[in-house]
């Protein structure tokens, strides 16, 4: 429209998804998202709707983002399960250690702010940890763990990840962050070793050798 100032709209959201990262929803005001994305309050009004609307868009463009590198770095996971928990951390260190990224997870600080939050928007921060749970769940079945242990690893899996996001904001360096993936895989490696040995089945005796032999 003639005389209407135009913007970028992945621009924009990009500059909100930072600004409730550095300093989570709380304490990000209308304001600051208008500082953020050069946008005057009337126009983030009418472009994305009121705060918790924003918010909720800037989740889903976080969580979509980053949970396209997770299916990927899990989808080698029927054939190489180690490797695939290992390459899902790796997404996660490498964002962390990005510097142009602010400390910590936007879907974790989201979900320990829950009581702070609005109902609709605290359920959806719950829907994106739990959607990783049922991605790593599904990833660990693939690799070959029981139903009921895959369920408790990815669980496991995905509070480690949700840790180092916490660590990394309160300071945590890079190796202590790799040192805590590291007791995590060398955990996931003995579980997988049991099952894999659980699905040859017990050994065969070898030939000749019996009883009082």
């Amino acid at each position: 429209m003639a005389g209407r100032k135009q913007f970028d709209t992945d621009t924009a959201l990009d500059a909100a998804m930072i600004q409730f990262w550095r300093a989570g929803y709380a304490d990000t005001s209308v304001d600051d998202l208008s500082r953020a994305t050069g946008l005057n309050r009337s126009s983030i009004y009418s472009s994305f709707g009121d705060k918790d609307a924003l918010f909720t868009r800037c989740l889903e463009r976080y969580a979509t983002r980053y949970g396209a590198e997770y299916e990927a770095a899990l989808s080698c996971a029927g054939e190489r399960p180690l490797a695939a928990v290992r390459a899902f951390f790796a997404v996660t260190l490498e964002r962390l250690a990005d510097p142009g990224l602010p400390d910590g997870c936007l879907v974790a600080q989201s979900a320990m702010a829950a009581p702070v939050l609005s109902p609709s928007v605290a359920s959806r921060a719950r829907e994106a940890v739990g959607f990783q749970r049922a991605r790593l769940h599904a990833a660990l079945k693939a690799g070959g763990l029981h139903e009921a242990t895959a369920g408790t690893y990815a669980v496991h899996v995905a509070a480690v990840n949700q840790s180092l996001a916490v660590m990394n904001r309160a300071g945590a360096d890079a190796e202590q962050l790799h040192a805590v993936v590291d007791v995590t895989l060398d955990a996931l490696a003995r579980a997988l070793e049991v099952g894999n040995a659980a699905a040859r089945g017990p050994r065969c005796p070898r030939e000749g050798a019996f009883d009082g032999a």
